[in-house]
């Protein structure tokens, strides 16, 4: 810590695996002096890895990169920590606005009333039938808070896309799956879509939906990166569009560019719901800005009321099932 105050740098990079002192201690006693200053981790794509990333998203790291695998040069790993690392340096050091005076509790974010967007005219909503979630940067977090506030009774599927690699998602699964209500998986190809389940993409696949006879099932692949991301929420939302159409409730939450917006215009197109994270309460505020700034949403909330909208969603369709004529 001595190092920290005596340069009081504009972004932290942390190893998990340091000398003397680890990632996680560091973390800690950095947050006791400056709970301002972004913290990115720099994480071996290892359960280990993973796991200390997790744990310190959840105490106050912004950020986090995954080191890159056995590549066959220096100049090969240069290469990816260029691509991977140094932009979201530049990004984190650009919203740093100066150290805390003083150790202090995070303050909660105010949360804003839901507003609508200025969108294309729409006709009565139809039932929901799926949700479908993206996010990237500051997900974890994010998700974990609406689907703790979802009961297990839940009578539709949740599919979500998390920007992660190999290894993170599957133990971002378990994590979620102790907290939630739900019953959270990692999804596998060919896995069945089943309601009160949530099924996360696996690093480095994306995640699509198929028919087989009156069965919905997951089907992955390896087809290339969209939006220099694998798994896409691009990739999942056309498909559930193709397939749910407008049955569906979309969600886009904080991340870092813009994944996403093109499959929010198609599921705009088949008259879907599409419910985006307010500005004031995501870690970064870009793939809903750019699903915003494109008059796609139909309402713009804070992050502790999404799961409100999506259980009053659920119910509205399930109310007009009933009442619909025979």
């Amino acid at each position: 810590m001595s190092l920290y105050e005596q340069h009081q740098p504009d972004v932290v990079l942390l190893d998990v695996e340091m000398p003397v002192m680890d990632g996680i201690s560091a973390l800690r006693e950095l947050r006791k002096i400056n709970r301002n200053v972004p913290v990115l981790m720099f994480s071996a794509l290892t359960i280990r890895g993973a796991e200390a990333t997790l744990d310190a998203l959840s105490m106050g790291a912004n950020d986090y990169v995954a080191k890159p695998g056995r590549a066959e040069s220096i100049e090969q790993s240069m290469a990816y920590v260029q691509r991977e690392l140094v932009p979201r340096i530049l990004h984190w050091g650009s919203r740093f606005t100066g150290p805390t005076p003083q150790p202090q509790a995070v303050k909660p974010v105010a949360a804003e009333p839901a507003r609508p967007v200025a969108a294309a005219p729409r006709r009565s909503a139809a039932p929901v039938d799926v949700i479908a979630i993206g996010s990237s940067t500051g997900g974890p977090n994010a998700l974990a808070t609406v689907l703790d506030g979802l009961p297990g009774d839940l009578s539709v599927p949740v599919l979500i896309v998390q920007h992660m690699p190999p290894v993170f998602t599957k133990l971002l699964a378990e994590r979620l799956n102790r907290s939630s209500a739900l019953t959270v998986l990692e999804a596998q190809d060919g896995m069945p879509i089943r309601p009160g389940e949530a099924l996360i993409a696996p690093g480095g696949y994306h995640m699509t939906v198929a028919t087989a006879g009156l069965e919905r099932k997951v089907q992955l692949n390896q087809e290339p990166p969209e939006n220099s991301c694998r798994p896409s929420v691009d990739a999942l939302f056309r498909s559930v569009a193709q397939i749910y159409g407008a049955n569906t409730q979309a969600v886009i939450m904080t991340g870092m560019g813009k994944d996403g917006l093109e499959g929010c215009r198609l599921l705009r197109q088949q008259n879907a719901r599409i419910l985006s994270q307010d500005e004031a309460s995501c870690v970064v505020w870009g793939m809903p800005k750019a699903v915003c700034d494109a008059g796609l949403a139909d309402r713009i909330v804070p992050l502790g009321d999404i799961h409100v909208e999506l259980i009053n969603a659920v119910r509205s369709g399930q109310r007009q099932r009933v009442l619909a004529p025979a």
